[in-house]
């Protein structure tokens, strides 16, 4: 068994949090004494931190639709998919018609790149996250 610091995702407070791996597998997560966020202590999703990651409705990889089915792809072939695609939407909408939704379960450092991103190269302000806390 083996503890493997890291940050809590479940919101942005950044919460220092050791994940218990035995076996190749994540089985719990404890809090991390000494960082100055979590201060020794996790709400309860942090507790719970754990769960998802070896849930078997859990993507592992990029998929794409083709002739009406899900199909795995490379990263390279969705990224490009999806560079194209929002090019295309761009220019059609003067940017209008892209909006982007963050997650509470990014850090404030990856919504604040992802906001900066949004704005810089898809030229919109369409962007919001889900993090009501």
């Amino acid at each position: 068994m083996r503890h493997v610091l890291t940050t809590c995702v479940y919101c942005g407070c950044g919460c220092g949090v050791y994940l218990k791996e035995e076996n190749g597998r994540v089985t719990g997560s404890l809090p991390s004494r000494n960082h100055p966020v979590s201060r020794n202590n996790l709400c309860v999703k942090g507790w719970h931190l754990h769960d998802f990651i070896h849930h078997p409705d859990r993507l592992t990889e990029p998929l794409l639709r083709k002739n009406g089915e899900l199909v795995p792809v490379s990263w390279d072939e969705a990224l490009d998919f999806t560079a194209r695609k929002l090019i295309r939407i761009g220019e059609a909408t003067d940017h209008k018609g892209i909006g982007v939704l963050s997650s509470a379960k990014c850090t404030n450092e990856e919504n604040f790149l992802l906001q900066k991103f949004t704005r810089a190269a898809l030229k919109t302000n369409n962007v919001d996250h889900c993090a009501r806390l």
